[in-house]
């Protein structure tokens, strides 16, 4: 047999109220179970349950039997203001002394001041008669708030007072919840903190990169609705909220690893970048030396004449293909061969038109990065797993720094930095992959090319899940969505 609390509530019922606050994940059902568990032990009408703050008290949730109420703070119907904390409210009075306060009869009472009680009942056609203000004190003996129960009621539905022997019951109640709400809070503080440390690091990609940022967030954007997609549509593929905020959170911080990559390379808008006008120089000291031959001796014009068309043939080449899309084999060999025109520098040295990083850099034939600027960019995905590996994520977040280090991975393994495949990449992962490129693809803002409409971006990915890259099944559903629609 259960050993029993004075008033007939066990201590297995104690047990199961203590189990029960402490699994409640949702912070205003938490202040819920607190105060119907202290209404059920009082048999009593009505409660509030107050938060104490600085100088006053906040209302959380409040529940009245007789008139159908049960409601929270969550709910704009229900503005409740805060009570101040002050001798003029009996619920102030119990939190500033840490003191139980049991009244029969408030309209009797001259104790306290009950004319916010009074004012309630002229205005609901309500009746409050006995009251029990309990406080809800924590390990440490701190007061974190109150507890304030209203009309104790006996078998029949007469209101009665409340009698003493609930106040020792319904203080052991209160100094759980304020355990619970102490972990709540410490929780929340947790979690607020990990969300402030995203916030700063994605302003700080943005201060740094502003198009990656708009690209993280339109990814964010785009992996929200999808969720909330397959809510709607009641797909077996399911997020509970934890871990659609552990996902978002893999989102925002799937590109921290660019705050190491030099930005010429990550905004490179062009194949030379900075290099265009070092070689525009050389091509201009050139020409003026053939222009200054020209006037010194009339003789050789002919063959500066000539030197001057091949540089400005060569130049026109060179910076149209700069900024070119795509680079054919053709227009690839005609720069390697205006490469070799010899120039002039201002200490009359030869040298070729353009040095092997130059040429490099102008004859990539599709984007904007050389093989060692494209490795340089790519090596961001481990720096972002290495950077939030530092970090302890835990419980629901755990998998972030797994999910974000490797949106870059492929199913079938031709991905970086690991070259992991199959099973080894969670569908997570596969969807962030299909976010990241269906964004770069279509991105506007992208310095070095122009948007890409969503039926090619779509035809690009259907052709990487047939090479076994990318998972069709969530591709097809993220097409389906049409959470992409802007």
């Amino acid at each position: 047999m259960p050993s029993e609390i004075e008033n007939g509530y066990s201590l297995d019922n104690m047990i199961k109220i203590a189990l029960s606050l402490s699994a409640e994940k949702d912070f205003f059902a938490l202040m819920q179970k607190i105060l119907l568990e202290a209404m059920g032990i009082c048999h009593c009408d009505a409660g509030t349950v107050y938060i104490k703050e600085k100088d006053h008290l906040d209302f959380y949730t409040v529940c009245t039997r007789s008139k159908g109420i049960l409601t929270n703070r969550n709910d704009r119907k229900a503005v409740m203001p805060p009570v101040p904390l002050d001798r003029r409210h009996v619920c102030a009075c119990s939190a500033m002394d840490n003191k139980k306060i049991n009244i029969p009869d408030v309209y009797a009472s001259s104790e306290y001041d009950f004319a916010g009680a009074q004012r309630y009942d002229s205005l609901n056609g309500y009746h409050t008669c006995s009251m029990l203000v309990i406080p809800m004190v924590d390990e440490k003996d701190n007061v974190i708030g109150v507890l304030q129960l209203i009309n104790s009621l006996d078998a029949d539905g007469n209101i009665i007072p409340f009698d003493s022997k609930y106040e020792d019951v319904v203080s052991a109640l209160a100094s759980l919840a304020a355990v619970s709400i102490n972990n709540h809070k410490l929780a929340q503080e947790v979690s607020d903190l990990l969300h402030s440390f995203v916030s700063v690091m994605v302003d700080a990609i943005e201060e740094r990169s502003s198009y990656n940022a708009t690209h993280t967030r339109s990814m964010v954007r785009y992996a929200d609705r999808f969720i909330d997609w397959l809510e709607e549509t009641d797909n077996e593929w399911r997020f509970d909220a934890d871990k659609k905020d552990a996902f978002l959170m893999s989102v925002w911080l799937h590109d921290i690893g660019k705050l190491v990559v030099p930005l010429e390379m990550l905004d490179k808008p062009n194949r030379l970048g900075p290099l265009r006008d070092r070689i525009k120089s050389k091509i201009e000291v050139t020409k003026l030396k053939a222009v200054a031959d020209k006037q010194g001796n009339p003789s050789n014009a002919a063959y500066d004449d000539e030197i001057i068309k091949k540089l400005d043939n060569a130049w026109e080449l060179i910076d149209s293909a700069n900024t070119a899309g795509f680079l054919d084999d053709g227009k690839i060999a005609s720069l390697k061969e205006c490469a070799s025109v010899s120039c002039t520098t201002i200490y009359g040295q030869k040298e070729p038109l353009l040095n092997e990083d130059e040429l490099s850099a102008i004859t990539v034939q599709k984007g904007t990065l050389t093989e060692y600027e494209r490795h340089k960019v790519e090596e961001h995905v481990s720096f972002t797993a290495r950077m939030l590996g530092k970090m302890n994520f835990t419980g629901s977040y755990e998998m972030v720094p797994f999910w974000a280090g490797s949106h870059h991975e492929f199913i079938n393994g031709k991905g970086y930095p690991d070259h992991l495949s199959g099973d080894e990449l969670p569908k997570e992962t596969r969807l962030l992959t299909i976010l990241d490129i269906y964004d770069a693809l279509t991105a506007e803002d992208r310095p070095y090319k122009p948007p890409m409409p969503s039926e090619k971006a779509f035809a690009i990915l259907n052709d990487m899940a047939e090479e076994g890259k990318l998972d069709a099944g969530i591709l097809g559903l993220f097409i389906t969505s049409e959470v992409w629609k802007r």
